[in-house]
């Protein structure tokens, strides 16, 4: 063995990415030394994680359904309802740490400065306080949804005025007049969440989107995709399409509750999941408006020309991707979709990859433990990477497949379609060569 080979792994975060390629790593032989800034596992599900990172709020609920949520050799139990609290979800990500032993591969309140790579193919981790560790391999997994991206609008804002992220609970809203920004899954949480108790709640969106119930039929709307997509095997616009239908003979047309009809179609975003947004902008509790062109004061003046009065803004307008331990130089991504092959690994950087990062159309959880037992078959020497070259065709053929099919908004850089994903995952690690 190379001296290299000695080396361990260093996993950068012990989120639901960090712990699953732990357990994978050490399933494969390889050893394993991960470091994560808060005090625990958990990463965005433990709630005011002290990371300072988790994005968290009192009322969070996965959208995902336990049957499709869990890890293979680890399923969500029957015990949990249908959607599980971020209490929840971190209460079974702690059962597979202590099932797997995941603890012992981390150090814990212990921050990443720098990573850098050598010469000679290692690489090299600056701690915070200046201790150096060198790792054959760095798997980064510090997550895409703790650095927020705000909007500007012209004029200015009086009132009080924050991000989703420092978003808890509704008690400091209560009897307040309250703006949301945006019409992500988030943006729908947090109105719902403080319309109950606002004096007026108001949503507002650019374009809008396609707003589905989590139940069709008293059936999570995540089985009925996947009834479509792995039963029958039809491609993914169809299955959405097919399940959109059947939300509209539910629900009926969003436009009669207000909510703007998208001019896109529905397989070309991420359709918002909400159970109560419809019913709740039907009794005026929620009221939509255009995008903000202009703040006055404690005013908010839109693209109709309508004007509110407005106490405080909660922008829900989504994250930057951040590495503030890489050297921009080295490796960033702005807007656009991630130069990675297989959305993991750079090309021309061998022994970085990413978990995680990425938004599927589907369950991201399961995802994230494929991925990790990609990297564990590629680290532990049961398959091959192909060279540089084929790597950058990839990653074109996928950003041009991206921007085919997705709205065109930094929204949707990272989506991936998670069905056709895993399975080109399953094969690379079936044919020991990545890209077969």
């Amino acid at each position: 063995m190379s001296d290299l080979q000695q080396l361990p792994v260093c996993i950068i975060g012990a989120g639901s990415s960090g712990v699953a390629a732990a357990k994978a790593l050490h399933a494969r032989g390889v050893a394993v030394e991960g470091f994560e800034i808060g005090s625990d596992i958990g990463g965005m599900w433990r709630y005011q994680n002290d990371n300072g990172l988790s994005s968290a709020y009192r009322s969070l609920h996965i959208d995902t359904s336990g049957g499709n949520l869990g890890y293979p050799d680890h399923p969500i139990p029957d015990k949990y309802p249908d959607f599980l609290s971020h209490a929840e979800v971190l209460e079974w990500l702690e059962s597979y740490a202590e099932r797997f032993d995941v603890r012992r591969h981390f150090r814990f309140n212990c921050k990443v400065e720098r990573v850098e790579p050598e010469e000679g193919g290692a690489w090299r981790v600056t701690l915070a306080g200046g201790e150096v560790r060198r790792c054959r391999a760095v798997i980064v997994a510090n997550g895409h949804l703790w650095d927020p991206r705000t909007a500007s609008f012209p004029g200015s804002f009086e009132g009080e005025q924050i991000h989703a992220h420092h978003y808890r609970t509704a008690e400091p809203f209560s009897g307040k007049r309250v703006l949301v920004i945006g019409i992500g899954n988030s943006a729908v949480d947090i109105a719902v969440d403080v319309c109950k108790s606002a004096s007026r709640t108001f949503v507002s969106t650019r374009r809008s989107a396609w707003v589905m119930p989590k139940y069709i039929m008293g059936i999570p709307v995540d089985r009925w995709g996947a009834f479509f997509g792995r039963r029958l095997r039809l491609p993914t616009p169809v299955s959405r399409t097919l399940v959109r239908w059947l939300a509209y003979l539910v629900v009926g047309d969003q436009t009669r509750f207000g909510v703007p009809r998208p001019s896109h179609a529905i397989w070309r975003e991420h359709a918002t999941l909400s159970q109560e947004l419809l019913p709740y902008c039907g009794h005026g509790w929620i009221r939509m408006k255009p995008n903000v062109r202009e703040l006055q004061g404690r005013q908010a003046v839109f693209e109709d020309g309508s004007v509110e009065q407005v106490d405080a803004i909660i922008q829900a307008t989504g994250y930057k991707t951040s590495f503030p331990f890489l050297d921009p130089a080295l490796f960033q991504v702005n807007e656009e979709v991630p130069a990675l092959y297989r959305r993991m690994a750079p090309p021309g950087l061998p022994g970085l990859f990413f978990l995680g990062l990425l938004q599927p159309v589907g369950p991201t959880i399961p995802l994230v433990e494929v991925q990790a037992r990609w990297v564990a078959a590629l680290l532990g020497g049961a398959m091959r990477a192909p060279d540089a070259t084929t790597m950058q065709r990839e990653i074109d053929a996928h950003v041009q497949a991206v921007r085919r099919r997705y709205v065109g908004s930094a929204r949707y850089a990272l989506e991936v379609d998670a069905g056709t994903y895993t399975r080109q995952l399953r094969r690379d690690m079936a044919s020991a060569q990545a890209g077969c």
